[in-house]
Protein backbone atom coordinates (compact mmCIF):
# COMPACT_ATOMS: atom_id res chain seq x y z
CA UNK A 1 0.00 0.00 0.00
CA UNK A 2 1.58 3.27 -1.15
CA UNK A 3 1.66 6.51 0.84
CA UNK A 4 -1.26 8.02 -1.10
CA UNK A 5 -3.38 4.92 -0.50
CA UNK A 6 -2.59 4.98 3.22
CA UNK A 7 -3.58 8.65 3.44
CA UNK A 8 -6.86 7.97 1.67
CA UNK A 9 -7.60 5.03 3.97
CA UNK A 10 -6.94 7.15 7.08
CA UNK A 11 -9.09 9.98 5.72
CA UNK A 12 -11.98 7.53 5.21
CA UNK A 13 -11.78 6.39 8.84
CA UNK A 14 -13.64 9.46 10.12
CA UNK A 15 -14.44 11.42 6.95
CA UNK A 16 -16.88 13.82 8.62
CA UNK A 17 -14.21 14.92 11.09
CA UNK A 18 -11.60 15.33 8.36
CA UNK A 19 -14.05 17.27 6.18
CA UNK A 20 -14.93 19.57 9.09
CA UNK A 21 -11.22 20.14 9.73
CA UNK A 22 -10.62 21.04 6.07
CA UNK A 23 -13.68 23.30 5.95
CA UNK A 24 -12.58 25.20 9.05
CA UNK A 25 -9.11 25.91 7.67
CA UNK A 26 -10.45 26.85 4.23
CA UNK A 27 -12.64 29.44 5.97
CA UNK A 28 -9.64 30.70 7.95
CA UNK A 29 -7.59 31.25 4.79
CA UNK A 30 -10.48 32.73 2.81
CA UNK A 31 -10.87 35.30 5.57
CA UNK A 32 -7.36 36.40 4.58
CA UNK A 33 -8.99 37.57 1.36
CA UNK A 34 -11.21 39.79 3.49
CA UNK A 35 -8.13 41.19 5.20
CA UNK A 36 -6.69 42.12 1.79
CA UNK A 37 -9.94 43.75 0.68
CA UNK A 38 -10.20 45.77 3.89
CA UNK A 39 -6.57 46.88 3.42
CA UNK A 40 -7.43 48.02 -0.12
CA UNK A 41 -10.37 50.06 1.17
CA UNK A 42 -8.24 51.61 3.89
CA UNK A 43 -5.38 52.72 1.63
CA UNK A 44 -7.74 53.86 -1.13
CA UNK A 45 -9.62 55.96 1.42
CA UNK A 46 -6.35 57.63 2.41
CA UNK A 47 -5.77 58.43 -1.26
CA UNK A 48 -9.35 59.58 -1.73
CA UNK A 49 -10.29 56.71 -4.01
CA UNK A 50 -12.51 54.63 -1.72
CA UNK A 51 -16.05 53.66 -2.80
CA UNK A 52 -18.78 56.13 -1.98
CA UNK A 53 -20.45 55.70 1.38
CA UNK A 54 -17.44 54.17 3.15
CA UNK A 55 -15.93 56.22 5.93
CA UNK A 56 -12.83 55.59 8.01
CA UNK A 57 -15.03 54.40 10.88
CA UNK A 58 -16.90 51.89 8.72
CA UNK A 59 -13.58 50.55 7.41
CA UNK A 60 -12.31 50.17 11.00
CA UNK A 61 -15.53 48.30 11.83
CA UNK A 62 -14.83 45.96 8.91
CA UNK A 63 -11.29 45.41 10.22
CA UNK A 64 -12.65 44.53 13.66
CA UNK A 65 -15.31 42.20 12.21
CA UNK A 66 -12.87 40.33 9.98
CA UNK A 67 -10.40 40.02 12.86
CA UNK A 68 -13.01 38.59 15.24
CA UNK A 69 -14.22 36.16 12.55
CA UNK A 70 -10.63 34.93 12.07
CA UNK A 71 -10.15 34.43 15.82
CA UNK A 72 -13.35 32.39 16.11
CA UNK A 73 -12.62 30.33 12.99
CA UNK A 74 -9.06 29.57 14.14
CA UNK A 75 -10.41 28.38 17.51
CA UNK A 76 -12.96 26.11 15.80
CA UNK A 77 -10.34 24.84 13.37
CA UNK A 78 -7.92 24.07 16.19
CA UNK A 79 -10.57 22.05 18.05
CA UNK A 80 -11.35 19.97 14.95
CA UNK A 81 -7.66 19.53 14.19
CA UNK A 82 -6.75 18.36 17.71
CA UNK A 83 -9.56 15.81 17.77
CA UNK A 84 -8.73 14.53 14.32
CA UNK A 85 -5.00 14.23 15.06
CA UNK A 86 -5.64 12.41 18.33
CA UNK A 87 -8.05 10.02 16.60
CA UNK A 88 -5.47 9.15 13.92
CA UNK A 89 -2.66 8.68 16.46
CA UNK A 90 -4.87 6.47 18.62
CA UNK A 91 -5.98 4.34 15.67
CA UNK A 92 -2.46 3.72 14.37
CA UNK A 93 -0.95 3.01 17.79
CA UNK A 94 -3.82 0.69 18.65
CA UNK A 95 -3.28 -1.24 15.41
CA UNK A 96 0.48 -1.41 15.90
CA UNK A 97 0.02 -2.77 19.42
CA UNK A 98 -2.53 -5.32 18.19
CA UNK A 99 -0.09 -6.37 15.47
CA UNK A 100 2.73 -6.86 17.96
CA UNK A 101 0.51 -8.85 20.32
CA UNK A 102 -0.66 -11.07 17.46
CA UNK A 103 2.89 -12.23 16.75
CA UNK A 104 4.46 -15.27 18.45
CA UNK A 105 5.76 -14.11 21.81
CA UNK A 106 9.43 -14.82 21.07
CA UNK A 107 9.20 -13.02 17.72
CA UNK A 108 6.81 -10.18 18.51
CA UNK A 109 8.95 -7.34 17.10
CA UNK A 110 11.32 -7.34 14.15
CA UNK A 111 14.11 -5.43 15.90
CA UNK A 112 15.30 -3.92 19.17
CA UNK A 113 12.84 -2.47 21.68
CA UNK A 114 14.21 1.03 21.04
CA UNK A 115 13.29 0.76 17.37
CA UNK A 116 9.75 -0.34 18.23
CA UNK A 117 9.31 2.53 20.69
CA UNK A 118 10.49 5.04 18.07
CA UNK A 119 7.94 3.65 15.63
CA UNK A 120 5.10 3.92 18.15
CA UNK A 121 6.09 7.46 19.12
CA UNK A 122 7.77 9.27 16.21
CA UNK A 123 6.60 7.48 13.08
CA UNK A 124 2.95 7.71 14.07
CA UNK A 125 3.40 11.46 14.69
CA UNK A 126 5.04 11.96 11.27
CA UNK A 127 2.15 10.25 9.47
CA UNK A 128 -0.36 12.30 11.48
CA UNK A 129 1.56 15.46 10.61
CA UNK A 130 1.29 14.55 6.94
CA UNK A 131 -2.50 14.39 7.24
CA UNK A 132 -2.45 17.89 8.75
CA UNK A 133 -0.17 19.12 5.97
CA UNK A 134 -2.65 17.71 3.46
CA UNK A 135 -5.36 19.84 5.07
CA UNK A 136 -3.08 22.85 4.71
CA UNK A 137 -2.52 22.06 1.04
CA UNK A 138 -6.26 21.79 0.39
CA UNK A 139 -6.99 25.11 2.10
CA UNK A 140 -4.07 26.83 0.35
CA UNK A 141 -5.28 25.61 -3.05
CA UNK A 142 -8.74 27.04 -2.31
CA UNK A 143 -7.18 30.36 -1.30
CA UNK A 144 -4.87 30.41 -4.34
CA UNK A 145 -7.73 29.91 -6.81
CA UNK A 146 -9.82 32.77 -5.40
CA UNK A 147 -6.79 35.05 -4.89
CA UNK A 148 -5.51 34.51 -8.43
CA UNK A 149 -8.92 35.32 -9.88
CA UNK A 150 -9.01 38.60 -7.90
CA UNK A 151 -5.40 39.51 -8.79
CA UNK A 152 -5.89 38.80 -12.49
CA UNK A 153 -8.99 41.02 -12.51
CA UNK A 154 -6.96 43.83 -10.93
CA UNK A 155 -3.93 43.47 -13.26
CA UNK A 156 -3.14 40.31 -15.23
CA UNK A 157 0.36 41.48 -16.25
CA UNK A 158 1.51 42.19 -12.68
CA UNK A 159 -0.01 38.86 -11.57
CA UNK A 160 1.94 36.92 -14.21
CA UNK A 161 5.25 38.64 -13.40
CA UNK A 162 4.76 37.90 -9.70
CA UNK A 163 3.36 34.35 -9.74
CA UNK A 164 5.36 32.63 -12.51
CA UNK A 165 8.63 32.67 -10.47
CA UNK A 166 6.76 30.88 -7.68
CA UNK A 167 6.01 28.02 -10.06
CA UNK A 168 9.74 27.76 -10.73
CA UNK A 169 10.31 27.39 -7.01
CA UNK A 170 7.92 24.42 -6.92
CA UNK A 171 9.81 22.72 -9.77
CA UNK A 172 13.09 23.23 -7.91
CA UNK A 173 11.51 21.64 -4.85
CA UNK A 174 10.69 18.45 -6.74
CA UNK A 175 14.30 18.17 -7.86
CA UNK A 176 15.63 18.37 -4.28
CA UNK A 177 12.97 16.31 -2.48
CA UNK A 178 14.33 12.95 -3.70
CA UNK A 179 17.35 13.33 -1.37
CA UNK A 180 15.22 13.90 1.71
CA UNK A 181 14.06 10.29 2.11
CA UNK A 182 17.65 8.96 2.09
CA UNK A 183 18.81 11.44 4.73
CA UNK A 184 15.76 10.79 6.91
CA UNK A 185 16.29 7.00 6.82
CA UNK A 186 19.91 7.40 7.95
CA UNK A 187 18.86 9.76 10.76
CA UNK A 188 16.14 7.42 12.03
CA UNK A 189 18.43 4.36 12.00
CA UNK A 190 21.06 6.25 14.00
CA UNK A 191 18.39 7.32 16.52
CA UNK A 192 17.18 3.73 16.85
CA UNK A 193 20.69 2.50 17.62
CA UNK A 194 21.09 5.09 20.38
CA UNK A 195 17.68 4.32 21.90
CA UNK A 196 18.28 0.58 21.74
CA UNK A 197 21.74 0.85 23.34
CA UNK A 198 20.43 3.00 26.19
CA UNK A 199 17.53 0.59 26.77
CA UNK A 200 19.85 -2.42 26.88
CA UNK A 201 22.23 -0.62 29.25
CA UNK A 202 19.37 0.31 31.58
CA UNK A 203 18.05 -3.26 31.61
CA UNK A 204 21.51 -4.71 32.27
CA UNK A 205 22.83 -2.22 34.83
CA UNK A 206 23.80 -4.97 37.26
CA UNK A 207 25.58 -6.98 34.58
CA UNK A 208 27.50 -3.90 33.43
CA UNK A 209 28.54 -3.11 36.99
CA UNK A 210 29.65 -6.66 37.77
CA UNK A 211 31.73 -6.74 34.58
CA UNK A 212 33.27 -3.33 35.34
CA UNK A 213 32.22 -2.21 31.86
CA UNK A 214 30.72 1.18 32.71
CA UNK A 215 33.31 3.15 30.75
CA UNK A 216 33.07 0.85 27.75
CA UNK A 217 29.25 1.10 27.64
CA UNK A 218 29.40 4.89 28.06
CA UNK A 219 31.96 5.22 25.27
CA UNK A 220 29.84 3.01 23.00
CA UNK A 221 26.75 5.15 23.56
CA UNK A 222 28.80 8.33 23.00
CA UNK A 223 30.02 7.01 19.66
CA UNK A 224 26.46 6.11 18.63
CA UNK A 225 25.35 9.61 19.65
CA UNK A 226 28.10 11.18 17.53
CA UNK A 227 26.89 9.24 14.51
CA UNK A 228 23.33 10.24 15.31
CA UNK A 229 24.44 13.90 15.50
CA UNK A 230 26.08 13.70 12.07
CA UNK A 231 23.08 12.10 10.37
CA UNK A 232 20.60 14.40 12.13
CA UNK A 233 22.53 17.51 11.09
CA UNK A 234 22.51 16.39 7.46
CA UNK A 235 18.79 15.67 7.64
CA UNK A 236 17.90 18.92 9.39
CA UNK A 237 20.25 21.03 7.25
CA UNK A 238 18.63 19.88 4.03
CA UNK A 239 15.11 20.26 5.43
CA UNK A 240 15.74 23.71 6.93
CA UNK A 241 17.56 24.97 3.83
CA UNK A 242 14.67 23.77 1.74
CA UNK A 243 12.24 25.48 4.11
CA UNK A 244 14.21 28.76 4.16
CA UNK A 245 14.45 28.81 0.37
CA UNK A 246 10.67 28.71 0.06
CA UNK A 247 9.84 31.21 2.75
CA UNK A 248 12.36 33.78 1.54
CA UNK A 249 10.64 33.77 -1.84
CA UNK A 250 8.17 36.25 -0.28
CA UNK A 251 10.81 39.00 -0.27
CA UNK A 252 11.56 38.38 -3.95
CA UNK A 253 7.86 38.54 -4.84
CA UNK A 254 7.35 41.85 -3.01
CA UNK A 255 10.21 43.36 -5.03
CA UNK A 256 8.70 42.03 -8.25
CA UNK A 257 5.36 43.64 -7.36
CA UNK A 258 7.05 47.02 -6.88
CA UNK A 259 8.87 46.75 -10.20
CA UNK A 260 5.85 45.53 -12.14
CA UNK A 261 3.37 48.01 -10.63
CA UNK A 262 5.56 51.13 -10.76
CA UNK A 263 4.26 52.26 -14.14
CA UNK A 264 0.62 51.70 -13.17
CA UNK A 265 1.08 53.65 -9.93
CA UNK A 266 2.49 56.62 -11.88
CA UNK A 267 -0.35 56.45 -14.42
CA UNK A 268 -3.06 56.07 -11.76
CA UNK A 269 -4.32 52.76 -13.19
CA UNK A 270 -2.88 50.85 -10.23
CA UNK A 271 -3.91 52.26 -6.84
CA UNK A 272 -2.15 52.06 -3.50
CA UNK A 273 -5.01 49.81 -2.37
CA UNK A 274 -4.33 47.48 -5.32
CA UNK A 275 -0.68 47.37 -4.27
CA UNK A 276 -1.72 46.45 -0.71
CA UNK A 277 -3.95 43.64 -2.04
CA UNK A 278 -1.07 42.27 -4.14
CA UNK A 279 1.36 42.35 -1.22
CA UNK A 280 -1.09 40.58 1.11
CA UNK A 281 -2.37 38.02 -1.39
CA UNK A 282 1.02 37.23 -2.92
CA UNK A 283 2.44 36.90 0.61
CA UNK A 284 -0.10 34.17 1.34
CA UNK A 285 0.52 32.61 -2.10
CA UNK A 286 4.22 32.50 -1.24
CA UNK A 287 3.27 30.87 2.05
CA UNK A 288 1.25 28.34 0.06
CA UNK A 289 4.26 27.58 -2.15
CA UNK A 290 6.46 27.24 0.95
CA UNK A 291 3.87 24.92 2.47
CA UNK A 292 4.01 22.87 -0.74
CA UNK A 293 7.74 22.46 -0.24
CA UNK A 294 7.24 21.46 3.38
CA UNK A 295 4.54 19.03 2.28
CA UNK A 296 7.00 17.38 -0.12
CA UNK A 297 9.48 17.00 2.72
CA UNK A 298 6.85 15.48 5.00
CA UNK A 299 5.59 13.23 2.21
CA UNK A 300 9.03 11.70 1.75
CA UNK A 301 9.62 11.41 5.49
CA UNK A 302 6.19 9.84 6.00
CA UNK A 303 7.05 7.20 3.39
CA UNK A 304 9.97 6.13 5.59
CA UNK A 305 7.72 6.05 8.66
CA UNK A 306 5.02 4.03 6.91
CA UNK A 307 7.58 1.43 5.84
CA UNK A 308 8.82 1.13 9.43
CA UNK A 309 5.30 0.73 10.79
CA UNK A 310 4.55 -2.05 8.31
CA UNK A 311 7.85 -3.79 9.06
CA UNK A 312 7.24 -3.67 12.80
CA UNK A 313 4.17 -5.92 12.55
CA UNK A 314 5.09 -7.77 9.30
CA UNK A 315 2.27 -6.10 7.41
CA UNK A 316 3.67 -5.33 3.92
CA UNK A 317 0.31 -4.23 2.49
CA UNK A 318 -0.66 -2.11 5.50
CA UNK A 319 -3.99 -3.88 5.89
CA UNK A 320 -3.64 -4.26 9.68
CA UNK A 321 -1.58 -1.18 10.52
CA UNK A 322 -4.26 1.14 9.12
CA UNK A 323 -7.39 -0.99 9.54
CA UNK A 324 -10.62 0.72 10.56
CA UNK A 325 -11.42 -0.45 14.10
CA UNK A 326 -13.32 1.19 16.97
CA UNK A 327 -11.43 3.57 19.25
CA UNK A 328 -12.89 5.05 22.40
CA UNK A 329 -12.07 8.72 23.05
CA UNK A 330 -15.20 9.66 24.95
CA UNK A 331 -17.96 8.03 26.95
CA UNK A 332 -17.65 4.76 28.84
CA UNK A 333 -15.13 2.17 27.80
CA UNK A 334 -16.57 -1.13 26.57
CA UNK A 335 -16.55 -4.00 29.06
CA UNK A 336 -13.54 -6.30 28.95
CA UNK A 337 -14.71 -9.66 27.58
CA UNK A 338 -14.30 -12.45 30.07
CA UNK A 339 -13.03 -15.62 28.37
CA UNK A 340 -15.36 -18.59 28.47
CA UNK A 341 -14.93 -22.16 27.30
CA UNK A 342 -16.86 -23.11 24.21
CA UNK A 343 -18.94 -26.23 23.86
CA UNK A 344 -16.80 -29.37 23.92
CA UNK A 345 -13.62 -27.45 24.80
CA UNK A 346 -13.05 -29.07 28.20
CA UNK A 347 -9.68 -30.76 27.89
CA UNK A 348 -9.76 -34.52 27.50
CA UNK A 349 -6.53 -35.06 25.63
CA UNK A 350 -3.72 -32.86 24.32
CA UNK A 351 -1.51 -34.47 21.71
CA UNK A 352 1.80 -33.12 20.37
CA UNK A 353 2.78 -35.00 17.23
CA UNK A 354 6.12 -34.63 15.41
CA UNK A 355 6.71 -31.03 16.53
CA UNK A 356 9.81 -29.44 15.00
CA UNK A 357 11.50 -26.06 15.32
CA UNK A 358 14.70 -24.55 13.99
CA UNK A 359 16.09 -21.12 14.73
CA UNK A 360 15.63 -19.20 11.47
CA UNK A 361 18.87 -17.24 11.87
CA UNK A 362 21.19 -19.99 13.10
CA UNK A 363 22.78 -20.50 9.69
CA UNK A 364 23.24 -16.80 8.91
CA UNK A 365 24.50 -15.36 12.18
CA UNK A 366 27.16 -17.99 12.83
CA UNK A 367 25.49 -19.33 15.98
CA UNK A 368 25.34 -23.01 16.83
CA UNK A 369 22.62 -24.87 14.98
CA UNK A 370 19.73 -25.91 17.22
CA UNK A 371 16.76 -28.00 16.24
CA UNK A 372 13.74 -29.40 18.02
CA UNK A 373 13.19 -32.70 16.25
CA UNK A 374 10.06 -34.82 15.97
CA UNK A 375 8.74 -34.22 19.51
CA UNK A 376 5.65 -36.30 20.30
CA UNK A 377 3.81 -36.88 23.58
CA UNK A 378 0.31 -36.71 25.06
CA UNK A 379 -1.30 -35.19 28.15
CA UNK A 380 -4.55 -36.73 29.41
CA UNK A 381 -7.04 -34.90 31.60
CA UNK A 382 -6.01 -34.93 35.28
CA UNK A 383 -2.43 -35.94 34.50
CA UNK A 384 0.83 -34.33 35.54
CA UNK A 385 3.40 -34.59 32.78
CA UNK A 386 6.94 -33.35 33.54
CA UNK A 387 9.46 -32.47 30.83
CA UNK A 388 13.03 -32.79 32.08
CA UNK A 389 16.55 -32.77 30.71
CA UNK A 390 19.90 -31.06 30.90
CA UNK A 391 20.36 -27.32 30.34
CA UNK A 392 20.06 -26.65 26.61
CA UNK A 393 18.28 -29.92 25.85
CA UNK A 394 15.24 -28.08 24.39
CA UNK A 395 12.69 -28.24 27.22
CA UNK A 396 11.63 -24.58 27.04
CA UNK A 397 11.82 -24.60 23.24
CA UNK A 398 9.40 -27.54 23.17
CA UNK A 399 6.91 -25.72 25.39
CA UNK A 400 7.14 -22.46 23.44
CA UNK A 401 6.78 -24.17 20.07
CA UNK A 402 3.78 -26.12 21.36
CA UNK A 403 2.14 -22.90 22.64
CA UNK A 404 2.83 -21.01 19.39
CA UNK A 405 5.28 -18.63 21.06
CA UNK A 406 7.88 -19.92 18.59
CA UNK A 407 6.90 -20.69 14.98
CA UNK A 408 7.01 -24.48 14.62
CA UNK A 409 8.52 -25.71 11.36
CA UNK A 410 6.68 -29.01 11.41
CA UNK A 411 4.30 -31.26 13.32
CA UNK A 412 0.94 -30.55 14.90
CA UNK A 413 -0.84 -29.99 18.22
CA UNK A 414 -4.36 -31.36 18.74
CA UNK A 415 -6.94 -30.61 21.44
CA UNK A 416 -9.45 -33.41 21.99
CA UNK A 417 -8.51 -34.81 18.60
CA UNK A 418 -8.96 -31.52 16.67
CA UNK A 419 -5.89 -29.95 15.13
CA UNK A 420 -5.06 -26.47 16.46
CA UNK A 421 -4.47 -24.16 13.49
CA UNK A 422 -3.03 -21.28 15.53
CA UNK A 423 -1.70 -22.43 18.93
CA UNK A 424 -0.79 -18.88 20.01
CA UNK A 425 -4.45 -17.84 19.70
CA UNK A 426 -6.00 -21.10 20.94
CA UNK A 427 -3.81 -22.14 23.87
CA UNK A 428 -4.72 -19.19 26.07
CA UNK A 429 -7.04 -18.89 29.11
CA UNK A 430 -9.41 -20.45 29.86
CA UNK A 431 -8.08 -23.39 27.82
CA UNK A 432 -4.43 -23.04 28.80
CA UNK A 433 -2.26 -20.76 30.98
CA UNK A 434 1.53 -20.52 30.94
CA UNK A 435 4.19 -19.26 33.32
CA UNK A 436 7.67 -18.85 31.76
CA UNK A 437 11.02 -19.23 33.49
CA UNK A 438 11.27 -15.45 33.97
CA UNK A 439 7.71 -14.17 34.48
CA UNK A 440 6.80 -10.72 33.23
CA UNK A 441 5.30 -8.39 35.83
CA UNK A 442 4.27 -4.78 35.28
CA UNK A 443 4.74 -1.62 37.29
CA UNK A 444 1.25 -1.84 38.74
CA UNK A 445 -0.31 -3.15 41.93
CA UNK A 446 0.04 -6.77 42.97
CA UNK A 447 -3.74 -7.16 42.50
CA UNK A 448 -3.62 -5.82 38.93
CA UNK A 449 -0.67 -8.05 38.07
CA UNK A 450 -2.72 -11.09 39.13
CA UNK A 451 -6.05 -10.07 37.62
CA UNK A 452 -4.75 -8.55 34.35
CA UNK A 453 -8.20 -7.34 33.32
CA UNK A 454 -10.34 -10.05 34.88
CA UNK A 455 -13.25 -9.20 37.16
CA UNK A 456 -11.96 -8.80 40.71
CA UNK A 457 -13.87 -11.68 42.30
CA UNK A 458 -12.62 -11.63 45.92
CA UNK A 459 -13.17 -15.33 46.50
CA UNK A 460 -11.27 -16.39 43.37
CA UNK A 461 -8.46 -13.97 44.19
CA UNK A 462 -8.07 -15.42 47.69
CA UNK A 463 -8.05 -18.97 46.31
CA UNK A 464 -5.43 -18.09 43.68
CA UNK A 465 -3.21 -16.38 46.28
CA UNK A 466 -3.44 -19.40 48.58
CA UNK A 467 -2.74 -21.86 45.76
CA UNK A 468 0.39 -19.86 44.87
CA UNK A 469 1.56 -19.87 48.54
CA UNK A 470 1.45 -16.07 48.68
CA UNK A 471 -0.88 -15.61 51.65
CA UNK A 472 1.98 -15.15 54.14
CA UNK A 473 3.92 -12.74 51.88
CA UNK A 474 1.14 -10.21 51.25
CA UNK A 475 0.82 -8.90 54.86
CA UNK A 476 4.56 -8.15 54.80
CA UNK A 477 4.22 -5.88 51.76
CA UNK A 478 3.78 -2.16 52.41
CA UNK A 479 0.29 -1.85 50.91
CA UNK A 480 -0.70 -5.49 50.73
CA UNK A 481 -2.45 -6.35 47.48
CA UNK A 482 -2.26 -2.68 46.39
CA UNK A 483 1.55 -2.61 46.58
CA UNK A 484 3.11 -1.31 43.36
CA UNK A 485 5.63 -3.99 42.46
CA UNK A 486 7.76 -1.84 40.13
CA UNK A 487 8.97 -2.49 36.59
CA UNK A 488 9.28 -6.27 36.03
CA UNK A 489 8.38 -6.80 39.71
CA UNK A 490 11.68 -5.35 40.91
CA UNK A 491 10.31 -4.80 44.44
CA UNK A 492 9.64 -8.52 44.86
CA UNK A 493 12.02 -11.43 45.34
CA UNK A 494 12.54 -13.96 42.55
CA UNK A 495 10.38 -16.51 44.33
CA UNK A 496 7.60 -13.97 44.91
CA UNK A 497 7.62 -13.01 41.23
CA UNK A 498 7.24 -16.66 40.24
CA UNK A 499 4.34 -17.17 42.65
CA UNK A 500 2.57 -13.96 41.53
CA UNK A 501 2.75 -15.27 37.97
CA UNK A 502 1.41 -18.63 39.20
CA UNK A 503 -1.51 -16.87 40.94
CA UNK A 504 -2.22 -15.09 37.64
CA UNK A 505 -2.59 -18.54 36.07
CA UNK A 506 -4.68 -20.07 38.85
CA UNK A 507 -7.29 -17.30 38.94
CA UNK A 508 -8.09 -17.99 35.29
CA UNK A 509 -8.95 -21.63 36.11
CA UNK A 510 -7.51 -23.00 32.87
CA UNK A 511 -8.00 -26.53 31.62
CA UNK A 512 -4.23 -26.96 31.24
CA UNK A 513 -1.55 -25.44 33.48
CA UNK A 514 1.86 -25.09 31.82
CA UNK A 515 4.82 -24.30 34.10
CA UNK A 516 8.38 -23.69 32.97
CA UNK A 517 10.63 -24.36 36.00
CA UNK A 518 8.14 -22.69 38.32
CA UNK A 519 9.88 -23.50 41.59
CA UNK A 520 13.48 -22.70 40.60
CA UNK A 521 13.69 -19.68 42.94
CA UNK A 522 11.78 -21.21 45.88
CA UNK A 523 13.11 -22.63 49.12
CA UNK A 524 12.48 -26.32 49.82
CA UNK A 525 9.50 -25.86 52.15
CA UNK A 526 7.71 -23.34 49.91
CA UNK A 527 8.31 -25.55 46.90
CA UNK A 528 6.88 -28.60 48.69
CA UNK A 529 3.81 -26.66 49.81
CA UNK A 530 3.27 -25.22 46.31
CA UNK A 531 3.29 -28.63 44.65
CA UNK A 532 1.07 -30.07 47.40
CA UNK A 533 -1.55 -27.42 46.70
CA UNK A 534 -1.29 -27.70 42.93
CA UNK A 535 -1.73 -31.47 43.03
CA UNK A 536 -4.44 -31.55 45.72
CA UNK A 537 -7.08 -31.55 42.98
CA UNK A 538 -7.19 -34.76 40.98
CA UNK A 539 -8.87 -32.93 38.08
CA UNK A 540 -6.02 -30.44 37.59
CA UNK A 541 -4.01 -31.06 34.40
CA UNK A 542 -0.38 -29.90 34.40
CA UNK A 543 2.48 -29.82 31.92
CA UNK A 544 5.64 -28.94 33.81
CA UNK A 545 9.25 -28.29 32.84
CA UNK A 546 11.34 -29.19 35.88
CA UNK A 547 14.35 -31.15 37.07
CA UNK A 548 13.34 -30.86 40.75
CA UNK A 549 12.62 -34.07 42.64
CA UNK A 550 9.22 -33.04 44.13
CA UNK A 551 7.83 -32.54 40.63
CA UNK A 552 9.45 -35.68 39.21
CA UNK A 553 8.08 -37.86 42.02
CA UNK A 554 4.51 -36.64 41.42
CA UNK A 555 4.58 -37.01 37.63
CA UNK A 556 2.25 -39.45 35.92
CA UNK A 557 4.73 -39.42 33.02
CA UNK A 558 8.16 -37.87 32.51
CA UNK A 559 9.40 -36.73 29.11
CA UNK A 560 13.21 -36.93 29.01
CA UNK A 561 14.85 -34.62 26.47
CA UNK A 562 18.36 -34.64 25.11
CA UNK A 563 19.92 -32.48 22.36
CA UNK A 564 16.59 -31.22 21.04
CA UNK A 565 14.82 -34.58 20.91
CA UNK A 566 12.71 -36.72 23.22
CA UNK A 567 14.88 -39.61 24.39
CA UNK A 568 12.36 -41.49 26.54
CA UNK A 569 8.92 -41.23 28.16
CA UNK A 570 7.67 -43.08 31.23
CA UNK A 571 7.15 -43.09 34.98
CA UNK A 572 10.02 -42.20 37.28
CA UNK A 573 10.67 -45.75 38.47
CA UNK A 574 10.62 -47.09 34.91
CA UNK A 575 12.99 -44.42 33.63
CA UNK A 576 15.44 -44.89 36.50
CA UNK A 577 15.74 -48.53 35.49
CA UNK A 578 16.16 -48.12 31.73
CA UNK A 579 17.34 -44.56 31.02
CA UNK A 580 20.96 -43.61 31.66
CA UNK A 581 20.05 -39.94 31.04
CA UNK A 582 17.30 -40.05 33.69
CA UNK A 583 19.64 -41.68 36.22
CA UNK A 584 22.24 -39.00 35.56
CA UNK A 585 19.67 -36.22 36.07
CA UNK A 586 18.38 -37.85 39.26
CA UNK A 587 21.88 -38.25 40.70
CA UNK A 588 22.77 -34.66 39.86
CA UNK A 589 19.74 -33.56 41.88
CA UNK A 590 20.90 -35.73 44.78
CA UNK A 591 24.39 -34.15 44.62
CA UNK A 592 22.91 -30.65 44.48
CA UNK A 593 20.70 -31.36 47.50
CA UNK A 594 23.67 -32.71 49.48
CA UNK A 595 25.79 -29.68 48.60
CA UNK A 596 23.00 -27.33 49.67
CA UNK A 597 22.59 -29.23 52.94
CA UNK A 598 26.32 -29.11 53.81
CA UNK A 599 26.74 -25.56 52.56
CA UNK A 600 29.45 -26.50 50.04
Amino acid sequence: MRTRQVLWKLIRYRPWLYAADIAAWIVILLLELGVGYVAKLFFDSLAGASPAGLTMWSILALVLGVGMARVVSILIGALFDIRHRFSMETLMRRNLLAGVLARPGADATSGPTGEALNTFRDDVLIVTDLLSWLIDQTSFVSYAIVALVILIRIDARVTAITVIPLLGVVLAARAVSKHIRRFREASRKATERVTGAIGEAMEGVQTVQLAGAQEHVTAHIKELNRERLRTTIRDRLLSQSFHSFFWNAATLCTGLILLAAAEGLRAGTFTVGDFAVFVIYVGVLTEAVAATGDFMIHFKQAGVSLDRMRRLIRDPRGERAFAHVPIYLSGELPPIPQPRLGRGERLQRLCVDGLCYQRPDCETDGSERFELRDASFTVERGEVVVITGRIGSGKTTLLRAMLGLLPATGGSVTWNGSRIADPSAFLIPPRCAYTPQVPQLFSASLRDNILMGLDGDAGKLIDAVRLAVLESDIPQLHDGMETIVGAKGVKLSGGQRQRVAAARMFIREPELLVFDDLSSALDVETERLLWDRIFESSDRTCLVVSHRRPALRRADRIVVMRNGAIEDIGRLDELLKRSEEMRSLWCSQESAAAAAFTGT
